[in-house]
């Protein structure tokens, strides 16, 4: 495949002015404009529900605009569907991934453009596209004759990247590219960002993490409740700037702290050992404060909690957790008080069919239930102060949690650990995919559930995060996973990110 055509300088990539799109009453876009380059990484940021994915549906053809104008290459542009978009040259790829896991890579790279010798499928040419499109990527040695499921995460969110390449791109819109990626595949996905982008191709990316937009683009545009409040230059805006056009207001304190109110022992491990490898020789978690779990990718923290929870992996050696001594199913970890929040909110965290008040109220269900049936409003009553109390957007207890952004589906999964009663919570990622607002929202309902005001008895919380700024802003303690064993936790005060990652990397403080 070759590179995006050369362009007149002088004309946009994308040229967005006026655009508009309401669904009823709510008005999703509100007059954005936005332009950009041929060759240029443009930075689209902004809140859960300001209005990018909307945008994004708009150019690649899946929504058509209310009202407002759309240019490629200074040529109108209404492209009909999303398989229409893509024979134009744009295409996206998206957080969540939409590969096909039982069909081969280069099945899967072709959907929908499958070549063929009459009515026949040409499988020779096939296979000569993908691989040329996996080369594109780095892919060059994966057979595309496997199917997608036989990869991990990484690989395949580059199959995606190659599936929106099998034809020259004019624009590529990349959401979250890196959510699922460790440091060096996103490294590796940043420096592909570059090379399309110097062979011509305009790039739109969208991300959460600031530090990761200055890497890899150059200028932004800011979205606020569907209107564009701000555009620049990355190099000229400080975070705080960001931020502040980004929530409409200065986020001053990220990172609350409240006074330590240290209490009784609701973690305690000795010389434990997963039959998935891990060992931890000594961790102890008390009511009223906070533990940090820092490791690298595929460490195995995600396996430790979930072994601690009752699922997945058998452990030997001394556990007591939430007053109960030894292994227990999750059934009981709920009854007796520990709550897990899982990284992939998507895939093990919530019911995204299902009504919100169901998924918050699934460890009380037979509480709920009428001669073995859910009672619609009892769940419904059940979910809706904790709905007001951590600020869930939303039509009603009734509406899908698949419909909510994800930050939104994050205060679910908290809901459901604090109408649970829990004293020990397991949180796995909690701010993963969230925007900067939801973040600072989430960092303060931690910090209020570890250290409430009194009476209200303190909780434990062990917090696993890929984020260190997150952990030395929210933890008393941080433990680090390297090589298989969990090393001893050590206050905040005493370490330093670069003490934290070396020991990440070494095994050892």
């Amino acid at each position: 495949m070759g590179a995006a055509p050369p362009l007149d300088p002088s004309v946009a990539r994308l040229r967005v002015r006026g655009l508009c799109k309401s669904f009823g009453s709510t008005a999703a876009l509100a007059g954005v404009d936005l332009e950009m380059a041929a060759g240029e990484v443009h930075a689209l940021l902004g809140e859960n529900g300001a209005g990018k994915s909307t945008l994004v549906r708009c150019i690649a053809g899946a929504l058509p605009p209310d009202a407002g104008s759309l240019e490629i290459d200074g040529r109108p542009w209404r492209p009909r569907s999303p398989a229409g978009a893509r024979a134009g040259g744009v295409a996206v790829l998206w957080q969540e991934l939409a590969l096909a896991p039982d069909l081969s890579v280069q099945d899967n790279l072709l959907l929908g453009r499958e070549l063929r010798h009459g009515p026949l499928l040409a499988l020779q040419s096939t296979r000569e596209r993908a691989r040329a499109a996996l080369a594109r990527v780095g892919l060059s040695d994966v057979d595309p004759r496997r199917r997608a499921a036989d990869f991990g995460i990484a690989t395949r969110q580059r199959i995606e990247l190659a599936r929106a390449l099998v034809e020259p791109a004019a624009l590529i819109a990349l959401d979250e590219p890196t959510s699922s990626l460790g440091p060096a595949e996103a490294r590796a996905l940043h420096e592909l960002v570059r090379e399309l982008a110097a062979a011509g191709t305009a790039i739109l990316y969208i991300a959460h993490d600031l530090e990761e937009l200055r890497r890899v683009a150059t200028r932004y545009t800011v979205l606020r409740d569907g209107a564009d409040v701000g555009r620049g230059t990355l190099a000229q805006a400080s975070d705080d700037e960001l931020v502040r056009l980004m929530v409409g207001r200065s986020v001053d304190a990220l990172f609350p702290r409240s006074p330590p109110r240290r209490g009784e022992c609701l973690l305690a491990l000795r010389d434990l050992r997963t039959s998935a490898g891990l060992v931890v020789e000594r961790l102890d978690v008390h009511a009223g404060e906070i533990v940090g779990i820092a490791g690298l990718i595929g460490a195995g923290r995600s396996e430790l909690l979930h072994a601690l929870f009752g699922l997945g992996a058998r452990c030997t050696g001394s556990l007591e957790l939430a007053g109960r001594r030894g292994m227990a199913t999750p059934r009981q970890r709920w009854h007796d008080g520990a709550g897990l929040l899982g990284e992939d909110r998507r895939r093990e965290g919530l019911l995204l069919g299902r009504p919100i008040d169901e998924n918050i109220a699934l460890p009380r269900l037979a509480r709920l239930a009428r001669a073995g049936r859910l009672s619609r409003g009892a769940a419904a009553t059940y979910a809706r102060p904790w709905l007001e109390r951590l600020g869930v957007r939303c039509r009603g207890p009734e509406q899908p949690v698949g419909e909510l952004s994800g930050g939104n589906q994050q205060k679910v999964q908290l809901a459901r650990l604090l109408a649970a009663e829990c004293r020990l919570l397991l949180l796995d990622e909690p701010t993963r995919g969230v925007d900067v607002g939801a973040r600072a929202e989430l960092y303060r309902w931690i910090d209020e559930l570890a250290r409430p005001a009194p009476p209200t008895p303190p909780r434990a919380v062990l917090l696993v995060s890929s984020v260190l700024p997150e952990l030395f802003g929210l933890c008393d303690r941080i433990a680090v996973l390297s090589k298989g064993r969990l090393l001893e936790a050590r206050p905040v005060d005493e370490l330093t990110p670069e003490r934290v990652l070396a020991a990440a990397s070494t095994g050892a403080w």
